[in-house]
């Protein structure tokens, strides 16, 4: 109430002084030699004084109520035609700068006349509009002959930028009259400069909550995939395959009647292959030692099995055997190797585990001689599916993958991956 009484008593008294400025000037320099005397012109001077002060009045109301139904309070700070704010973004300045650039382009009537990304300011003019929509009314008519004549139709604003640190800018925002600061003692901008400025704030405000919950929806994402490839890489490490298991201790039943020595190899290489398939409970990465190690065991079971059928020839070097390597990826392809290439081949084949290092990468390939790409000898495909997806979520484009034709029959698939040697394993690889 206070500031309200206070912002209409400094509006009248401005308009009253400049209305007695004008009546001495008309009494001493117009209607001195006429006929009409001080006493007779007094009535009309009170006449127009009033009708003045109700104008005022009128105008001051409008300016009040419309600023109480923008910001729900009311005071020197609102009611003033020109309005500061002092925003703080969570971002650095450029994205700051793109921020309240975008925000002000989005008010009604703005035109950008300067927005300078080098110097981080923005400079707009925005059009007045009338929130009464009274200017066919006479106290419309009134209104915009005083802003045509002192004042402006126009509202401007200026934007700063000034950087926080590397992570934050500190944006100062004036939006006021375009005409000059004198004005302000005559005239009123009804409440639009703080409309323009509350608005510029909840734009940004909006933008910054979109942005974080933008940032929120690609950590839950990453987070999803990542458990997902760790549930994927447990199940892998679990699996042992109902197949293989059975056919395995259904051979060593039988060679336990035959030939004990080699059910006793053959119960020694599951042994070993089981060591290696399980889960550990040490925090150590694997590697191509000791993925060739799991590989060999599962092999060694198939050669009893298969006989003359199977060949292996190994060729990692000592010097390589130490890089870090993703758990089960090298079993993966030793399987597909023997499951579609080798055993459906009469006669089998060969399986080749080569390791080499190219430039500060390491390539593992399995190559047989089997049945290749071949209807027949294809399989779903999930398994290989699976390497690929793995590689990217724990490597990015650091790994790859490829398969190819081997030479004259079978098929060659290669792991690239970083060469890694004692060093923390990349995230989302995990040890068998």
């Amino acid at each position: 109430m206070i500031s309200s009484t206070f912002h209409f008593g400094r509006l009248l008294a401005a308009w009253l002084v400049v209305y007695i400025a004008f009546c001495i000037f008309l009494v001493e320099s117009i209607f001195e030699h006429t006929e009409f005397g001080e006493r007779d012109l007094g009535g009309y001077f009170v006449l127009l004084g009033f009708v003045l002060g109700l104008w005022v009045l009128s105008g001051v109301f409008s300016h009040i109520r419309r600023v109480r139904l923008v910001s729900g309070a009311v005071n020197s700070s609102t009611l003033s035609n020109r309005q500061r704010r002092q925003i703080e973004i969570p971002f650095e300045a450029g994205e700051a700068f793109d921020l309240i650039d975008a925000a002000i382009r989005e008010l009604p009537g703005a035109v950008i006349s300067e927005s300078a990304r080098d110097s981080l300011q923005v400079r707009a003019k925005v059009a007045r509009i009338d929130p009464y929509g009274n200017s066919e009314r006479g106290e419309g008519r009134v209104s915009n002959w005083a802003l045509d004549h002192f004042g402006s139709r126009r509202n401007q604003i200026l934007a700063t930028v000034t950087p926080n640190g590397d992570e934050a800018g500190s944006v100062t925002l004036i939006c006021e009259p375009e005409g000059a600061a004198w004005t302000d003692w005559f005239l009123v901008d009804h409440g639009t400069n703080l409309e323009n400025a509350e608005a510029i704030v909840r734009a940004i405000t909006r933008r910054v909550a979109e942005r974080r919950r933008g940032e929120k929806a690609r950590v839950r994402q990453t987070a999803t995939e990542k458990e997902l490839t760790v549930a994927k890489l447990n199940l892998l490490h679990a699996q042992v395959e109902p197949h293989f298991l059975y056919n395995t201790l259904a051979s060593a039943q039988v060679l336990t009647r035959t030939d004990p020595a080699r059910a006793d190899e053959m119960l020694g290489n599951l042994i070993q292959y089981l060591r290696h398939s399980l889960p550990r409970t040490e925090d150590a990465p694997s590697t191509i030692g000791e993925e060739l190690e799991r590989a060999r065991a599962y092999l060694d079971i198939l050669k009893i099995r298969m006989g003359p059928r199977l060949q292996l020839q190994v060729d990692i070097p000592d010097a390589l055997r130490g890089v870090l390597f993703p758990t089960m990826m090298l079993q993966t392809l030793v399987e597909n190797a023997i499951k579609h290439g080798l055993e459906p081949k009469p006669g089998g084949g060969t399986v080749w585990i080569l390791a080499r290092q190219v430039d500060n990468a390491v390539a593992v390939t399995v190559a047989d001689d089997g049945r290749g790409f071949t209807a027949e000898g294809g399989g779903t495909g999930v398994g290989l599916r699976n390497v690929r997806e793995r590689l990217r979520l724990a490597y990015g484009s650091a790994a790859s993958f490829s398969i190819v034709a081997n030479f004259p029959s079978g098929v060659a698939a290669t792991i690239t991956v970083p060469n890694a040697v004692n060093s923390t394993v990349p995230e989302g690889v995990h040890h068998a």
